[in-house]
């Protein structure tokens, strides 16, 4: 029985640095041949058609949100070139929408709070019913909602712009043909765009589940630009 001891005190710093160096090597081999998640690049022919304009919808390639200039909640011009070098996530919404978009609007107010701190990341609403979203009216709603100006901008203008956004470049609402050839009908998603303006993503803006991957997307997204 002594001797038995006497062994297994021998050898055992052996067997210890032997479990270590195992452990060390599985979690090694672990990391260094775990996928590396890649963000897709979307383009209109991977969109439902219903959501894209019908002269674009077999795009395959290319694709990216075109240049734009409106006005936002402080009545400043609002262009690409405030969104240069930027990650950021879009939506189309309405002020006086009594269904989805007070709960997209909570979310987006989530993302807000939840980004404060990296400047680099923006949010931008656009209003699907600028002719009622003016200036004063996104800045009363601005207020209510608590946005922050430096990280969230509520855009209004002219309705065929907003509407050549929405259908030709972040391509989410759906025509809506019993108004006049403008007008349009949004949906519920959230669209993640990187810094070469390209869509990477699609999120339901309704389900706080989807803020969560929206969060971990802007996270791969970020890292990316590390490499």
């Amino acid at each position: 029985m002594n001797s038995k001891k006497k062994y297994i005190k021998r050898y055992w710093p052996f067997v210890i640095t032997m479990i270590t160096f195992s452990v060390i090597v599985i979690c090694s081999f672990y990391f260094v041949n775990k996928p590396i998640k890649n963000l897709p690049v979307y383009s209109p022919s991977m969109i439902s058609k219903e959501l894209v304009a019908e002269e674009i919808q077999f795009v395959k390639k290319y694709h990216k949100i075109q240049d734009f200039s409106l006005f936002n909640q402080n009545g400043d011009i609002i262009t690409q070139e405030d969104y240069q070098n930027k990650i950021y996530v879009a939506d189309f919404f309405f002020t006086t929408c009594p269904t989805i978009c007070p709960i997209m609007t909570e979310n987006m107010g989530y993302l807000q709070n939840k980004l404060i701190d990296k400047p680099e990341i923006l949010l931008v609403s656009f209003s699907v019913t600028p002719e009622i979203d003016n200036v004063q009216q996104l800045k009363k709603y601005a207020l209510e909602k608590n946005i922050i100006d430096s990280k969230w901008n509520l855009l209004t203008g002219d309705k065929k712009e907003i509407y050549d956004l929405a259908r030709k470049s972040y391509l989410v609402v759906k025509n809506d043909g019993d108004g006049d050839k403008y007008d349009m009908i949004h949906t519920e998603n959230f669209v993640l765009v990187d810094k070469e303006k390209r869509i990477r993503g699609y999120y339901d803006g309704t389900n706080e589940l989807e803020m969560d991957r929206l969060l971990d997307d802007i996270k791969t997204l970020e890292n990316s630009y590390l490499n």
